[in-house]
């Protein structure tokens, strides 16, 4: 959490820092391609390196390098020397080891936590991005008037000291657990067939097929918001730094009490039914969203599609949890994640283009398109980003309602069984 909300304070500097220079939705949304970008190249090796390499030095190191990348930027910027393609390169650097730490994270719940408490385990971990998402924009926004990018960052390298502190304090069990039923790992001869087990693992059970697809689908629109909300924020206000700080602490207050209440309640029985609830849910509210002009509704908004977020990751991730036995993970969840990175990747290089050159050009041109939406939508600077915004998040809603009719995903957790009862 603390180093979270360290990562966020930077983030959230960094994104006011190029919006004020360039205005540009495609400048903001480059920074998160390069991240993603370099991920897809080690997402092919980071699960055998976590499948092989003890899980605390994973966790140590993929930190100890983040921190470098902060330190880069901090002296940059307090050198006067800080440029748009510095923080695209340290962004690339930052994503790799990122990827490494979010995928050995991700593989170690199952090691620490009982099989009954997956979805719970999972949502309070999304409890520290928002909770994050809550503190870092409010402390940016009050410090970095006075403190600057390198002043933010030197806080930044003092909560990655915790987090290494607390990973040093932990101990995390060996995944290498030959007694557990329906774990016994195929013989694997080749860097090939290592690199390739996990796609095989996934294309052999036609219901993982269908998750992955489901999900790398709602990943796709997902990211395309995430990359939109905050120019179109920034536009429609001039740049206010206050009012988006807002909107980011009221996603990060949905996802805390969505995360609580998901924490408490369980969840629902089925974990797929949960998961296209959620995508619905997150549809309409981001819907409301785009289709918003005052901040209070770009609040509300926010919240409500954060409050669903816990719902639709913790129930995907359990059923993995749950089919997946813990000493194939690594390289399973790592092709899992691969192909999240490349639709991540496509959909945040295609939202500056789309947004800039495509939407905001159009609605500012006076034609037919304008004049249908303006009365929904409004006009001026903003008003193309949030007709994108509104078109993503109705293919949002249209991809939970159709998830119910295909039978592989809906019946998913009963095709399987789970890793425990013998695959």
């Amino acid at each position: 959490m603390a180093s979270s909300i360290g990562s966020g304070m930077t983030y959230f500097s960094l994104t006011l820092w190029v919006w004020h220079l360039t205005e540009s939705v495609t400048a903001i949304a480059l920074i998160a391609f390069f991240f993603q970008l370099p991920q897809i190249g080690i997402a092919l090796f980071s699960g055998i390196l976590v499948d092989r390499v003890p899980r605390q030095l994973l966790l140590v190191l993929s930190d100890g390098v983040a921190a470098g990348c902060t330190l880069s930027v901090g002296l940059l910027a307090a050198a006067q020397h800080l440029q748009i393609w510095n923080l695209y390169c340290i962004a690339a650097i930052y994503g790799c080891f990122g990827h490494i730490q979010m995928l050995t994270y991700t593989t170690t719940v199952p090691l620490i936590v009982p099989k009954q408490q997956y979805l719970r385990a999972n949502s309070m971990g999304s409890l520290v991005g928002s909770g994050a998402a809550i503190v870092a924009p409010a402390l940016a926004g009050i410090l970095y008037p006075k403190l600057g990018l390198s002043g933010i960052t030197l806080i930044d390298l003092a909560t990655f000291a915790i987090a290494i502190s607390t990973v040093l304090l932990v101990r995390i069990p060996s995944s290498k657990n030959d007694s557990e039923p329906g774990s016994e790992e195929p013989r694997i001869e080749g860097i090939w067939q290592e690199i390739t087990f996990g796609f095989r693992y996934i294309g052999s059970r036609l219901s993982l097929v269908s998750m992955v697809v489901v999900l790398s689908a709602f990943v796709f629109m997902s990211q395309l918001g995430e990359a939109l909300y905050e120019p179109m924020i920034l536009a429609r206000t001039q740049g206010n730094a206050q009012v988006l700080g807002m909107a980011v602490a009221a996603s990060g207050v949905g996802g805390v009490i969505g995360g609580l209440i998901l924490s408490i309640w369980g969840g629902f029985r089925s974990q797929i039914r949960g998961m296209l609830i959620g995508f619905v849910g997150t549809g309409v509210s981001n819907m409301i969203f785009g289709m918003g002009q005052q901040p209070l509704i770009w609040f509300t908004a926010q919240f409500c599609a954060s409050l669903h977020s816990p719902l639709v990751f913790s129930s995907y991730t359990a059923v993995w949890y749950a089919k997946v036995a813990p000493k194939l993970q690594g390289r399973v969840f790592a092709a899992d994640h691969f192909i999240g990175l490349v639709i991540a990747a496509i959909a945040s290089l295609l939202a500056g283009p789309l947004a800039d050159q495509i939407f905001e050009p159009s609605l500012r041109s006076g034609g037919t398109l304008s004049s249908l939406v303006s009365p929904i939508l409004g006009v001026g600077p903003g008003s193309g980003i949030a007709l994108l915004y509104v078109i993503v998040s109705i293919g949002i809603i249209v991809l939970g309602v159709s998830g119910f009719a295909v039978q592989h995903l809906r019946n998913a957790e009963e095709i399987m069984p789970d890793y425990d009862d013998g695959q």
